[in-house]
């Protein structure tokens, strides 16, 4: 079986969950499951996100986007306590989803992002998040994108490493600063050389700058996520005390 294939090895969460307010909550699920789950899932859209999965020129597209938004409908209604088919989703003038006013009365938010076999869900209380995750591809000419997208700081740092951590590192980086960047949700309005982030898989994750405000980011705090083989995975949130439990769905 491939790396890209498995969904996390993470536990399953406990019969009582509770989201608290120092908590940040990551789901990991199969983009590929059974077809009763994936017929339940896709009677859960609603019919704008169903024309959208339809416009999909590929089958495999097709599904995957049904089944991540699937997931996302029926965490949410469990943590919000309401039907799945419920949920209603706003969006920012740049595009970032969140939940309606109406049915947030615990000012939940949240962020996806799916890659290879895998979708990811981070969600909190009361503070801005984003999550990422990067099937890590061998094939994958990084040395001309990191050149074009990353800081100067980051591309000499990842120059430093030696050969076979590069490409490693590489996804390392890009992860850390997707997750950030979803978390400002101001999308590409925030070009991706004008914040610098740790780069070494081995290092802790971390905002170091932000070139627009040097107090910036000393506000965020970032985690990776261990996604299993063959992935790379972070998550960023505001402050700095909130606790960190990875589940899986299925």
């Amino acid at each position: 079986m491939d790396a890209a294939s498995d969904c996390c090895r993470w536990p399953l969460p406990p019969n009582h969950l509770t989201l608290k307010a120092n908590d940040v909550h990551v789901w990991c699920a199969p983009l590929d499951p059974s077809d009763a789950v994936f017929q339940e899932l896709r009677n859960l859209l609603a019919r704008d996100e169903s024309e959208k999965a339809s416009r999909f020129h590929f089958e495999t597209d097709r599904r995957h986007f049904t089944v991540a938004h699937g997931f996302l409908r029926k965490l949410l209604g469990d943590y919000l306590g309401i039907a799945p088919q419920d949920i209603r989703f706003s969006q920012s003038e740049y595009g970032k989803p969140s939940l309606v006013e109406s049915i947030n009365h615990l000012d939940l938010s949240f962020n996806l992002a799916h890659s290879g076999k895998l979708v990811l869900y981070a969600l909190t209380l009361n503070r801005r998040i984003g999550v990422d995750l990067e099937y890590v591809r061998p094939e994958f000419t990084t040395n001309e994108i990191a050149r074009r997208y990353f800081s100067p700081l980051e591309v000499a740092e990842l120059d430093k490493l030696p050969a076979n951590l590069r490409h490693h590192a590489f996804f390392t980086c890009w992860t850390r600063k997707e997750a950030f960047i979803k978390a400002m949700g101001i999308g590409l309005s925030l070009p991706l050389d004008q914040f610098d982030v740790t780069i070494h898989p081995a290092e802790p994750a971390a905002l170091l700058h932000t070139h627009w405000n040097h107090e910036e980011a000393s506000r965020w705090s970032l985690q990776t996520l261990d996604a299993g083989p063959g992935y790379a995975a972070a998550v960023a949130s505001e402050g700095h005390e909130w606790q960190l439990s990875t589940w899986s769905l299925q």
